[in-house]
């Protein structure tokens, strides 16, 4: 188990990598993991939904 804090960043409309086989799982296998979900998000949600990810980690690293 990873014992570090960790965000697990992960679209729900992912038709490639789908959401039940990777970020449920990741987020229960990480301890402390924070699971942030993004409504509607694709696989390439770092492209479409670049401005909500780029914040993201940044908000996660201040805590």
């Amino acid at each position: 188990m990873i014992d570090v804090p960790a965000l697990v960043v992960h679209g729900d409309d992912d038709q490639i990598v789908p959401f039940d086989a990777s970020a449920k799982l990741s987020s229960q296998i990480v301890r402390d993991a924070e699971l942030k979900v993004y409504a509607g998000a694709p696989h390439g949600l770092t492209i479409t939904h670049a401005e909500q990810f780029n914040a993201d980690p940044l908000a996660f690293a201040r805590k």
